[in-house]
């Protein structure tokens, strides 16, 4: 980065936090700064975006405080919008108006099953769904990274959920820049040194590793997570949106794909007495200044994280569940339990996605113990629980196939509604409501749910 860029940012850095972010604007200005300082975009890119109030923004109320009732909606590789019929098309109008009338059908019937909140996932790599000028265009809605869809889908999304009386958060995955390392992929991404704004793996290529067989941002690169923050504020500032949530893409490893993230550690990692402290102290700096960031723009946005289900087993620590599941403390370096204790989260959706009778992880004991994390501090808790696995045979989780899955499901929602801390669930994933197998687990969530 030029040292004039670094400049700014210090300097920003030295500011109290309150008269860094007295006005959202100098946030957003700051923000598209960093953004313009790597990619050595034109000037013009930099101009202040339009007013922060330029459409209604959410407001507290006691809708807040009702269950959510809430559905994951997909776009990476497009598995629950937009549908693959739409980006083949050779007519851009016709291209929108099959991805509009898509987005509207299913909203109807999200509608129908009540459903009060739809978590949208509007950055699925390193590219974005409404028109950023830090991010390109998703290849997602078109094919080609950075073509202009022709419409903006998040403000769709937003105005026609709201009409419906439906929340709508936006869903960010904060890290991944690819979902895979293909050839065709890196060329793609290449393909974007001309455009304004381009690919962060052109613009900040120093900032790009190889890990779990994609292509990420090193998590312990301190600009790179003011970079990410910036998104974050372009949405919150320009978008009514009810709420922001990270996935559970942290520090994303597989074994034969790990981060190598060894010069990074050496750089900033001094005073951790192992990498391991050094890589939960990069997440939690994150979740922790995009919370600000948000509070500071409007603090009636709600931020939240959907964790692997597991923070630690018991095995390794004595505050951990009784589980042996993989530990989002040790996979991902991520303490989400600790973010709840330091109030860093509105709320929380660990990822529960097994039956009551999976002996290594219960969703019972599970949902207990995340009951017991919340229930001295302020964060809501929402269950993710599988949808995609009702009413799909499987040896080990038999019971997902019993009578269509309903008697599992039903178990888990009464549980979800008999502990007062657990505010709600979230079903994974909109498309799988479509599915032949879940549509006996899909009436019953009409007659609980539905008006």
């Amino acid at each position: 980065m030029p040292d004039t860029c670094r400049d700014t940012i210090i300097s920003s850095r030295r500011l109290p936090l309150a008269a860094r972010f007295t006005r959202a604007g100098l946030l957003i200005a700051t923000a598209l700064v960093l953004a313009s300082c790597g990619s050595k975009q034109p000037k013009s890119l930099v101009t202040p975006l339009p007013p922060i109030a330029k459409h209604p923004l959410p407001d507290s109320s006691s809708s807040d405080h009702q269950p959510v009732r809430g559905v994951w909606l997909t776009t990476v590789s497009r598995l629950d919008w937009p549908p693959i019929p739409s980006v083949n098309v050779s007519d851009p109008a016709t291209r929108v108006r099959m991805q509009k009338q898509a987005l509207t059908d299913k909203l109807d019937n999200l509608q129908r099953l009540g459903i009060n909140t739809v978590f949208f996932q509007v950055k699925p790599d390193g590219t974005a769904l409404w028109p950023s000028k830090i991010l390109p265009w998703s290849d997602m809605l078109t094919g080609t990274i950075g073509q202009d869809p022709g419409y903006d889908p998040l403000m769709f999304m937003l105005d026609e959920a709201h009409k419906r009386g439906m929340k709508v958060h936006a869903w960010f995955n904060p890290y991944r820049v690819s979902t895979n390392i293909k050839s065709t992929t890196t060329a793609a991404l290449n393909g974007t040194s001309s455009l304004h704004p381009a690919s962060v793996f052109v613009t900040h290529r120093d900032w790009i590793r190889t890990s779990g067989d994609r292509y990420v941002i090193d998590p312990g690169i301190p600009e790179a997570r003011d970079w990410i923050t910036s998104i974050v504020a372009e949405v919150v500032a320009r978008y009514p949106v009810d709420g922001v949530q990270f996935d559970d893409y942290f520090y994303t490893e597989s074994p034969g794909s790990m981060l190598n993230d060894t010069q990074t550690f050496r750089a900033y990692g001094q005073g951790f007495a192992s990498k391991a402290d050094w890589r939960r102290k990069n997440t939690e700096e994150l979740i922790a200044q995009v919370y600000r960031t948000i509070k500071q723009l409007n603090p009636n946005v709600q931020f939240g994280v959907s964790p692997a289900g597991v923070w630690r087993n018991r095995s390794h620590d004595p505050a951990g569940s009784d589980t042996r599941g993989a530990a989002a403390y040790d996979e991902s370096f991520a303490d989400t339990r600790l973010w709840v204790q330091k109030g860093l989260l509105d709320y929380i959706a660990p990822q529960v996605y097994w039956p009551f009778a999976r002996d290594a992880a219960r969703y019972d004991v599970l949902a207990k113990w995340w009951a017991n994390v919340v229930k001295p501090t302020h964060t809501r808790l929402y269950i993710g629980v599988a949808l995609y696995k009702v009413g799909e045979p499987s040896r080990n989780e038999p019971d997902w196939s019993v009578q269509g899955g309903v008697p599992e499901l039903k178990k888990q929602l009464d549980l979800n509604d008999t502990l007062p801390e657990i505010s709600g669930t979230i079903l994974f994933r909109e498309n799988n409501l479509n599915q032949p197998q879940a549509q006996q687990a899909v009436n019953y969530l009409k007659s609980r749910w539905g008006s």
